[in-house]
């Protein structure tokens, strides 16, 4: 069996979210040595950490860049014998064309509830190409069951042509830090001065990241002047001494429709407490994950989020938001909030902070459920019966 497999998500420098999914997949297929003939094609040269090929791993790069997935690459798929028993496009993206049976991968259908959280060009690209791309596959797969149940609902797919096949977290790299030498590097490399409250993803509208920023004002003002005694922020004296030097991290590259992100810092005057580090090295993220007081993810909708499960691992109590898949994939091992309101972020902040042991425990349980090796497992078992 020949299975084809669109690269380019996989294939860049800085891979976030459907990047990182597709490249991750990618080496945990690699990594099972199987039997059959994998073809990679791609518009550009592999990058040097992208899977080595062998006997069974080729790659197929072919051009002109122009056009490449309405034209050149369903001509060549057509055209070059042999052809592939089965695609498989780990995105949205699906050739225009496909003259074999096609697997696509869905992240998420959020930008069809924020139509205004994406610029005009890529929400007509997500729309047009999303859906032509669920209409020609022969099976697809979704990375949590929201994911799942959300193209049931909206293009009214029978359950059994959806598979969910939920990412993992790379488990050499993301755990329990058993040393304060590598966080402290990471501090001092990002100038981090104290303890802080990480969230980590890319800058734009989904995370909601100016509504976590309205969180942490008010989480200071309330402790560091005004509501002591106000119930509705009860927290331990230990917790409140710390707060004058807790600062929020914000890790991650910019995306689209950020520059609001800068000007709410500047309106709440917080310029001295907010820490941008742009996008984070891979090599970095694990150290930075493990050196949080915890990670926050507000976001008003989510596909799965990697980051989540990549903080529980490192023993990191997690808040997020009661949106999308975020509940499905914290279950009872996180604090989960209201997107749309501040003080509830406050709180769910407030009892990560308070309950950290326990969150630690359960959170280090959950992301157990989560591995690529599995994901892998599962795609080729969907890809081998695609024919």
């Amino acid at each position: 069996m020949i299975i084809g497999v669109d690269g380019n998500e996989a294939n860049i420098r800085e891979r976030v979210g459907s990047n990182q999914y597709a490249y991750e997949l990618l080496k945990a297929i690699r990594a099972k040595n199987i039997e059959h003939g994998i073809v990679v094609y791609l518009r550009d040269k592999p990058l040097p950490d992208m899977p080595k090929e062998s006997k069974n791993w080729k790659y197929r790069v072919i051009g002109p860049r122009k056009f490449w997935t309405q034209w050149r690459l369903p001509l060549d798929l057509y055209f070059r014998k042999p052809r592939p028993n089965v695609f498989f496009t780990p995105g949205h993206y699906a050739p225009r064309f496909c003259s074999v049976p096609l697997v696509v991968s869905i992240m998420d259908l959020g930008y069809l509830k924020f139509p205004k959280q994406f610029t005009k060009k890529d929400l007509y690209q997500l729309t047009f190409w999303t859906a032509r791309s669920i209409k020609k596959a022969s099976q697809i797969l979704a990375i949590s069951q929201s994911t799942k149940n959300d193209i049931i609902k909206t293009y009214g797919l029978p359950e059994a042509k959806i598979t969910v096949t939920y990412p993992g977290y790379d488990k050499n790299k993301f755990k329990v830090q058993s040393s304060k030498f590598k966080v402290n590097k990471i501090k001092r490399k990002y100038k981090i001065p104290g303890d802080y409250i990480l969230f980590l993803g890319t800058l734009k509208p989904n995370k909601n990241i100016e509504g976590l920023l309205e969180a942490y004002s008010i989480w200071r003002m309330a402790y560091g002047r005004q509501k002591r005694n106000d119930k509705r922020y009860a927290i331990s004296k230990a917790c409140r001494s710390a707060i004058s030097d807790m600062q929020l991290v914000i890790a991650g590259k910019k995306g689209w429709l950020y520059q609001t992100i800068f000007d709410k810092v500047k309106q709440l005057k917080m310029e001295k407490k907010v820490i941008f580090t742009d996008f984070v090295p891979d090599e970095d993220v694990p150290g930075l994950m493990a050196g949080a007081k915890a990670f926050v993810m507000p976001s008003f909708w989510e596909g799965f989020g990697i980051p989540v499960v990549e903080a529980m691992a490192c023993g990191v109590p997690v808040v997020v938001s009661n949106a999308g898949s975020l509940p499905e994939i914290v279950s009872d091992a996180g604090i989960i909030v209201d997107p749309y309101e501040p003080e509830d972020i406050v709180r769910g902040i407030n009892i990560a902070l308070e309950n950290r042991e326990e969150l630690k425990r359960k959170g280090l349980d959950q992301a157990k459920k989560f591995s690529w090796e599995e994901c892998a497992k599962k795609t080729l078992e969907v890809l081998e019966k695609t024919r």
